[in-house]
């Protein structure tokens, strides 16, 4: 071994492997915990995020790509995660650095993944494997670690490969949601304090619908003005309206939308009722299949903080954040809906809102977590349907 490689791939960790289940093996060094873990490998380009990136509920059942070579040099926080555990089934990095240089530190990388339990590799060719994806799609594979005695069984590990059921037709919002309503009242991070915000003026009622939501998109939503409570999956749209909300949001999450029939339904009795209505990623998916349209798998999806997207009311371009693997079939967009943003890197629809009804839909993750701030504006639609709908309340009443 070379004094560079031995430097940055040290003999004492153990050997890892990643087995695609077409075939292909990728040789490395694990530093996270031991064992085998399954998924659908999808890469990411974002730069910086790592933390909010494992975190994100929306990489349940995916083992994540990073295609920056230099990864855990900032160490990880408690204040930087997305959700209350690792949600990745795996992490696949370039050349892994165990010093962490940020001060606001408070474990290293290894230590985060190997106190719950995911696998990571270090040392393969990151660029090969995302040219690998990129020519023949999200693939379904298999991280494995060697065993006591140093070995690894390479076919095993092809075939837990090839036995992994995929993403297609899986429900998985299901399995990260809450188990039950809860209310959140936590801002954003403030440096200066080093604590989260708390808002004393609250004016709107929102119910979130916990599909794998990111804290970062509550705390947003809190700065604006919500008094939020968040309710687990599938809890029925007349139990929602009984709370008597200004308004309703659908979040991001994992799996397929076309699985989440339940969700698809409460959607439907939403629109119905005219309640303003907000959904992200997954949420924007399913306004658009309760309103008849229709979704696909894409070849490798979105995933990364640089994808560039244009608002076509105003031709403005925003960079985005972006984590989703199922995308709005255009061909089958209802009459209805106007699409308001496209992706610039494939065309595909970036968002859309109903034309006689206040519902809008973002499928990219306008909270910037990890990611640029410029899509934070698209929350103000919803505040701005919120406050209508309270003041037609309001006459209606009068």
């Amino acid at each position: 071994m070379s004094k560079l490689k031995q430097l940055l791939f040290p003999e004492n960790r153990p050997p890892a492997i990643l087995a695609l289940a077409d075939g292909c093996v990728f040789h490395g060094f694990s530093f996270a915990a031991s064992g085998s873990q399954v998924g659908e490998v999808v890469f990411n380009t974002a730069m910086t995020g790592y933390q909010e990136i494992l975190s994100d509920p929306s990489y349940a059942g995916q083992l994540v790509t990073l295609t920056y070579p230099h990864i855990g040099n900032t160490g990880v926080n408690d204040a930087d995660n997305e959700s209350d555990k690792i949600q990745a089934a795996g992490l696949i990095v370039r050349q892994y650095h165990d010093n962490a240089s940020s001060w606001r530190s408070q474990n290293r990388l290894s230590g985060y993944l190997k106190s719950q339990g995911v696998v990571a590799i270090t040392g393969i060719d990151t660029r090969e494997l995302t040219n690998h994806l990129r020519d023949h799609g999200a693939m379904k594979a298999c991280l494995m670690t060697a065993d006591d005695q140093g070995q690894l069984d390479e076919q095993a590990a092809i075939a837990k490969a090839q036995a992994f059921a995929g993403l297609t037709g899986v429900d998985l919002a299901k399995e990260v949601t809450i188990k039950s309503a809860q209310s959140w009242q936590s801002g954003r991070y403030d440096l200066a304090t080093q604590d989260f915000k708390t808002s004393a003026s609250t004016p709107y009622r929102v119910v979130c619908y916990d599909f794998g939501i990111k804290q970062q998109i509550m705390r947003i939503l809190h700065d604006l003005g919500c008094d939020i409570t968040l309710v687990p999956a599938k809890t029925p749209a007349a139990e929602v309206l009984a709370m008597n909300p200004d308004g309703v949001f659908m979040s991001n999450g994992p799996g397929d939308p076309a699985a989440c029939d339940y969700a698809i339904t409460a959607c439907q009795q939403f629109l119905a009722a005219d309640m303003p209505f907000f959904g992200i990623c997954l949420g924007h998916q399913i306004l658009a299949l309760a309103m008849g349209g229709e979704t696909e798998k894409m070849k490798y999806g979105h995933h990364g903080a640089n994808h560039p997207v244009r608002d076509e009311r105003t031709q403005q371009v925003m960079i985005t954040s972006q984590n989703h693997s199922f995308c709005v079939s255009e061909d089958s967009l209802p009459a209805e809906l106007t699409i308001t943003h496209r992706s610039l890197f494939d065309q595909t629809i970036q968002g859309f809102q109903h034309q006689s009804k206040p519902a809008y839909a973002f499928q990219g993750h306008p909270e910037a977590s990890p990611g640029p701030h410029d899509a934070l504006s698209i929350f103000n639609e919803f505040i701005t349907a919120m406050t209508k709908y309270r003041q037609q309340q309001e006459n209606a009443h009068a």
